[in-house]
């Protein structure tokens, strides 16, 4: 799955660039979002980044293009590798800025963790 960012002055630290929960958060929607669409009716909580690295600052006007595959499938949790690209204001040509690996577990309505649902047969 990819999804795509327009980096605003509202995203934006005191010293002009992204700030990185900013970031994180994009990270955790987006890829919540490929989990729950992958297991319908599955209710995600996150639990775990493997690393915060970020690589390099983003400017205002960058687009940020993610990149969200699917890495490990547990019974009760889904991992994902999101890649985070910049392009625009960071370099004309797609460059690596963050890599995750964002884990999620399959909960019920008391918190408790559940079997993740399988998509309907086709």
């Amino acid at each position: 799955m990819e999804n795509h960012k327009l980096v605003l002055p509202g995203d934006l630290n005191q010293n002009g660039y992204l700030y990185g929960g900013n970031l994180l958060k994009w990270i955790d929607e987006y890829a919540w979002i490929a989990a729950t669409l992958e297991y319908p009716g599955s209710s995600f909580v996150t639990v775990a980044l493997d690393k915060v690295t970020f690589k390099k600052g983003v400017n205002e006007g960058s687009i940020l293009k993610f990149s969200i595959e699917k890495s490990h499938e547990g019974n009760t949790s889904v991992q994902y590798l999101v890649n985070v690209y910049c392009q625009n204001n960071c370099n004309v040509d797609l460059e690596l800025i963050f890599s995750t690996h964002i884990t999620f577990v399959n909960i019920d309505k008391n918190g408790e963790k559940m079997p993740l649902r399988n998509l309907p047969a086709k």
